[in-house]
């Protein structure tokens, strides 16, 4: 039986979402990686596996039919067996989805004689029950292969004894709320250095638009609050068992507001290292910086 220490993720999500860069990615990381599980075969896989895999990712998709609807009481099932399944859901767009089926020329699994767009929707049906188990949300939506294989490795590549792993993730509200965000605050209330000529072709990144974003009025305080109240809510992001999360942080476009408080952000949970008995890391990640249109 695998170990309590082992770890084994269930990577699952959308078609033409990312699926199989995920599945690959691990790969690549050392994971053994199975495809096409039915969850009915989760414990029996668990029973297998010795301390020579410690590391376990399956990928189960809507290629699995009627067992797919096995998955929680099989994942509850292998908690029983002391080991703490991650799951991964790898989202998109329609957009998006439909875009990558129309470059590759490939069928929707699910469309038959419709249309693309009614194979995606049956799909998100078949799927809903399944995405509310995720532990790990990723949108890939705006994402290349090579950012989401940058992604999967910043999240599963460095061994780490945090218990909670953060990503704070800056974005432009005109692009659209992130879906894989656990939290979202709006920055929107701070003098925009969009409207300083010589900071306008700046980012938040840079010291001068930096220093303006964090030395506006009520931003220190605002940080200060922001952080008290996620380390409030981290104690029981723990109890639910939860080892990643996404603190979204908005502006109007996501260059220099919202990139900047990130940064200040990360920094300051960084700092802290810790909440109560429970070790946290964080990362800045910038979804639009660069995508100003």
């Amino acid at each position: 039986m695998v170990s309590p220490a082992n770890q084994l993720v269930v990577i699952t999500g959308m078609s033409g979402a990312g699926r199989s860069t995920v599945a690959h990615t691990l790969e690549d990381l050392g994971w053994y990686v199975v495809d096409n599980l039915p969850p009915t075969l989760l414990a029996d896989l668990c029973d297998l596996a010795g301390p020579a895999t410690p590391k376990i990712a399956v990928v189960i998709d809507v290629r699995g039919g009627e067992f797919l609807g096995n998955l929680r009481s099989r994942l509850d099932e292998i908690r029983t067996r002391g080991v703490s399944p991650q799951v991964l859901f790898v989202d998109a767009s329609d957009e998006a989805l439909v875009r990558r089926f129309e470059s590759t020329r490939r069928p929707h699994p699910l469309q038959g004689n419709l249309r693309i767009v009614d194979g995606i929707a049956m799909e998100r049906d078949r799927l809903s029950d399944v995405r509310v188990l995720a532990d790990v949300l990723i949108d890939s939506s705006s994402l290349n292969i090579h950012q989401l294989e940058k992604k999967i490795s910043d999240l599963f590549a460095t061994e780490s004894s945090a218990d909670l792993r953060v990503n704070v993730l800056s974005f432009g509200y005109k692009y659209g709320i992130p879906v894989d965000a656990d939290l979202v605050m709006d920055c929107r209330f701070i003098a925009n250095p969009h409207w300083i000529p010589e900071l306008r072709p700046l980012t938040g990144l840079d010291a001068q638009v930096s220093q303006k974003v964090l030395e506006s009025e009520n931003v220190q305080d605002f940080l200060t609050k922001y952080q008290s109240l996620f380390e409030t809510m981290a104690n029981g992001f723990f109890q639910e068992g939860r080892r990643y999360l996404t603190l979204a942080i908005g502006c109007t476009g996501g260059k220099h507001r919202s990139v900047a408080i990130a940064e200040e952000l990360a920094l300051r949970l960084n700092q802290s290292g810790s909440v109560g008995d429970k070790r946290i890391t964080a990362q800045s990640v910038h979804r639009d910086l660069g995508r100003e249109r």
